[in-house]
């Protein structure tokens, strides 16, 4: 009895502390880390959320980026970081997700490593090439990598991203090939084809249209299910016989495993307050990106299910990832 009623006043000890922390939180600064260079769409996002919560809470948002390995050197990082929510890691989940799969020896485990904190947005992978590419549809960039397999250069924010596995899907499904060639991230990427270093890309459309619209890269396609309404004009690929064609980068928030429950809530109240802003709405949706936001439990849910997706998709392309 003793030791149970010491148990149980440790338990609540423990308790009262976790909540006191989560009343006060945060007193310090927060770091938010991006695992990809400067200026993809993680890099944009988390310039845009900073500011909003220096002004709710007073303290200095630190956005660090942390690029190597499609993400997988500043997702190790957070991992590996305290769990008190100073420490948070904004990414591309399908690239978190998919990291399984890919890469055999991570030194992380996506499914046990992280506390889910909250969905961002969904940004549609735009289907590009650059201007000397000889195509402006769906079909005819089919049918230019159906005369001239694997000789197509196909640029990627990193070995086994989510753009990368978008490539495959549609290659796949389309019956053609292309070689993939990794970046350090979805600006590299684009830099590379607008540059004329590479020949097609699926990217982030909110990393990726300024080029489009600027000239340097043309749009063939959009992976969302409906168009976008910033950029009605250009069809998507379902739409262009690929039914149900439906990728992007999901970009979202977690902490360290064990971040306490009652941080992690108030961080979770907190950004969707602030994703949800009529300013910051309307500001996505100029730039091709829908706010997307619900519980942390939701989050888990969903990077579960889409591991299950990706790696079934993996296994079944027989793709081998260097």
């Amino acid at each position: 009895m003793k030791r149970f009623a010491a148990a149980a006043g440790l338990a609540a000890s423990l308790a009262i502390a976790f909540t006191v922390q989560a009343q006060q939180y945060p007193t310090k600064p927060i770091r938010l880390t991006v695992p990809y260079a400067a200026g993809g769409t993680s890099d944009i996002l988390a310039r845009q959320i900073g500011p909003k919560l220096t002004e709710a809470w007073g303290q200095p948002i630190v956005v660090e980026n942390r690029p190597g390995a499609n993400g997988n050197v500043g997702a190790d990082y957070v991992a590996k970081s305290a769990p008190d929510g100073y420490t948070l890691l904004l990414t591309d989940l399908g690239g978190l997700v998919i990291s399984a799969s890919v890469y055999p020896k991570l030194p992380f485990n996506p499914s046990k490593d992280f506390s889910p904190v909250v969905m961002v947005s969904y940004s549609p992978h735009v289907l590009a090439v650059h201007p000397d590419v000889q195509v402006k549809n769906v079909a005819e960039l089919v049918a230019m990598a159906k005369a001239h397999p694997g000789k197509l250069n196909f640029a990627v924010s990193g070995i086994g991203g989510a753009p990368q596995l978008a490539g495959i899907e549609f290659a796949q499904r389309m019956g053609v090939s292309w070689t993939y060639i990794p970046y350090k991230g979805g600006s590299e990427a684009v830099t590379a084809v607008a540059g004329g270093q590479a020949h097609v890309l699926f990217n982030g459309m909110l990393a990726t249209w300024p080029s489009v619209t600027g000239n340097r890269l043309r749009a063939l396609g959009i992976s969302s299910v409906q168009r976008v309404p910033s950029a009605s004009t250009t069809p998507t690929i379902a739409e262009q016989g690929l039914s149900g064609f439906e990728t992007g980068s999901f970009q979202g928030i977690v902490g360290a495993a064990g971040t306490p429950q009652a941080v992690v809530a108030k961080l979770n109240a907190e950004l969707i307050k602030a994703l949800n802003a009529p300013d910051m709405k309307a500001r996505f949706a100029k730039l091709g990106t829908d706010v997307r936001t619900g519980t942390p439990e939701a989050l888990g849910s969903w990077m579960q299910a889409e591991q299950a997706k990706w790696a079934k998709l993996v296994r079944e392309s027989g793709t081998k990832f260097d």
